[in-house]
């Protein structure tokens, strides 16, 4: 009998309860995934840094595409599609 009501108790009850537990492992796995997807990004953004330390062709297209810059003889138009 007091191993039933031990039992119930650390299922329902208890700070650290199955519901506890199952909430606690979603979200591990939950920041797992994100740290996946931070892992790759920083991969992809470093890799994107090398080649415009390296490509100033690419530093160019970068700039104008992203920050729009231009020249001082050149007109810029964005077209938001």
């Amino acid at each position: 009998m007091s191993l039933l009501a031990f039992l119930v108790w650390m299922l329902l009850f208890d700070r650290n309860d199955i519901f506890t537990q199952y909430q606690h492992i979603s979200k591990l796995n939950s920041l797992r995934q994100n740290r996946e997807y931070y892992i790759v990004d920083i991969q992809k953004l470093n890799k994107d840094i090398i080649e415009l330390n390296t490509n100033q062709l690419l530093l160019e297209k970068f700039a104008r595409e992203k920050y729009l810059m231009k020249k001082d003889n050149e007109d810029v138009y964005v077209i938001v599609r």
